[in-house]
């Protein structure tokens, strides 16, 4: 059945459905963590060593945090494959481009691919700077988040990188939420204005939110 249910497009539509949503919760509650910054390097430093110790002692250092990360791994990589055959499967439908295109389609639709791919790239940057350290500039000091976050938005390239795929991501998610919505079975006439002034409010708050962190580095609020 599970196969079944796999191999059909709206079986892989509901599967980009339930990990989008998996991954926005995330970013709400990320987004959320990044904003402790601006209440100094104590307390944004307490959490993310908190992450570290979340259900202990019941369960081991850093298992929570690793169950977290396997959860967001699964569902990216389910996203990012149901994505990337439904726009197989569409493109051999449809081998040739339609004359007319629909005026009607917003311009975060008409991107959600090329957005995908953005923040696709955008999460393994990520991961090597803040993570690994691997590309970290000003030295990466393994436990202290809060100076790693400012040398990174203290360079040009940083802030370059990060503020793309944040854009990005709120267009990826104005679309996105609303779509979920219609596939899962939220979606209707009387619902459909709630459910996209919704859409675009999550996609501002969480885009202003994040980029709320580069800025404040940028402007020496952050420091």
């Amino acid at each position: 059945m599970a196969r079944t249910v796999w191999d059909s497009s709206v079986g892989k539509k509901s599967v980009m459905a339930v990990s989008g949503l998996i991954m926005l919760l995330y970013l709400v509650v990320h987004m959320i963590g990044n904003l402790k910054i601006y209440f100094g390097a104590g307390e944004f430093n307490h959490y993310a060593h908190w992450l570290r110790t979340i259900g202990e002692p019941f369960v081991r250092y850093e298992w929570t945090l690793w169950i977290i990360r396997v959860v967001l791994v699964v569902a990216v990589v389910a996203h990012a494959v149901s994505a990337y055959q439904l726009s197989r499967r569409d493109i051999k439908a449809r081998p040739q481009q339609y004359v007319h295109k629909k005026p009607q389609a917003s311009y975060a639709t008409r991107t959600m691919r090329w957005g995908g791919i953005i923040l696709g790239l955008f999460i393994v940057w990520h991961i090597l700077d803040l993570t690994t350290g691997t590309v970290h500039s000003g030295g990466f000091q393994e436990g202290h988040p809060y100076q790693n976050v400012v040398d990174t938005f203290s360079t040009w390239y940083g802030n370059v990188i990060y503020i793309v795929a944040m854009l990005a991501l709120g267009l990826h998610i104005q679309h996105g939420f609303w779509s979920a919505a219609q596939t899962l079975g939220a979606g209707s006439r009387t619902r459909d204005r709630a459910l996209k002034t919704t859409a675009n409010a999550l996609a501002l708050l969480l885009t202003v939110g994040f980029i709320a962190v580069p800025v404040g580095v940028m402007t020496g609020v952050v420091s």
